[in-house]
């Protein structure tokens, strides 16, 4: 990608995990990154390493709440005066509610969590894509990555209902997306990890992952930065054919035919 110098990306849930992965990944190459995060303090800890690394600034950090359309406007009209509007966006916000014994049985699923989720995994991804698609179709050129899930591509095994439904959908939003930005050389893409070792996975030692490895046939668990690499690439100009693709990062634990 150092045939894309200062453009500008957007990485939604860049404070932790995947998306942090993700902005360190784009700032490698050249490319301004503003993201934001749920937690204040995860969003002052990534921008403070990555500031060391990349300098303050190429990066933008901000706390808000994805669900909350305002913010979100409020968040694109400051990069734009910053910067730029975006010229990429990765949407890697999401949540995944479990207890103590994990995610929770479908019959119990409460409304409240099923629209929780919905809000953060779908909708945010929705307010985010309406943000910078104009910009895109204007400028002719764009780059958009939904993040999903292996739990969206076959039987879940770990996942909870909201949480697969939500994934799901954005294979949808992807559609729809690659639908609405024809002839603009915009491509939207979807990436679909399998089990990640982040937080929202748990421990690496846990039952839970040693089953998972269990199933994978390379032999380990998956990296927060095998993701990113993925992304790196689907945003690249080297990726302009690439368009309305599932691109499954799974180690080989789902290969569909």
């Amino acid at each position: 990608m150092t045939d894309l110098p200062q453009r500008v990306a957007v990485v939604a849930g860049g404070s932790s995990g995947i998306g942090l992965a993700t902005v360190s990944s784009l700032l490698e190459q050249n490319i301004k990154v503003a993201f934001f995060g749920q937690s204040s303090e995860h969003v002052v800890s990534a921008k403070e390493k990555l500031s060391v690394r990349a300098g303050a600034g190429n990066i933008l950090a901000r706390t808000l709440e994805v669900t909350e359309r305002s913010q979100i406007v409020r968040f694109f009209d400051e990069v734009a005066s910053l910067w730029a509007m975006p010229d990429i966006l990765v949407y890697s916000a999401g949540i995944s509610p479990k207890g103590p014994c994990g995610a929770t049985p479908f019959v119990e699923v409460s409304p409240e969590e099923w629209q929780l989720v919905q809000a953060v995994n779908v909708t945010g991804a929705m307010l985010c894509c309406q943000a910078v698609l104009p910009h895109m179709i204007e400028q002719g050129f764009g780059r958009i990555v939904l993040v999903g899930s292996v739990a969206g591509r076959t039987i879940p095994r770990i996942a909870g209902a909201a949480y697969v439904t939500s994934k799901s959908a954005l294979s949808g939003l992807t559609r729809v997306l690659v639908a609405n930005s024809a002839g603009h050389d915009i491509t939207v893409n979807l990436v679909a990890p399998g089990r990640i070792a982040t937080d929202m996975a748990g421990p690496p030692d846990s039952e839970t992952n040693r089953a998972a490895l269990a199933r994978i046939p390379v032999g380990r668990l998956g990296k927060p930065y095998d993701v990113a690499a993925a992304i790196r690439f689907l945003v690249s100009e080297s990726a302009g054919f690439i368009n309305g693709a599932t691109l499954d990062v799974n180690g080989g634990e789902f290969a569909p035919l």
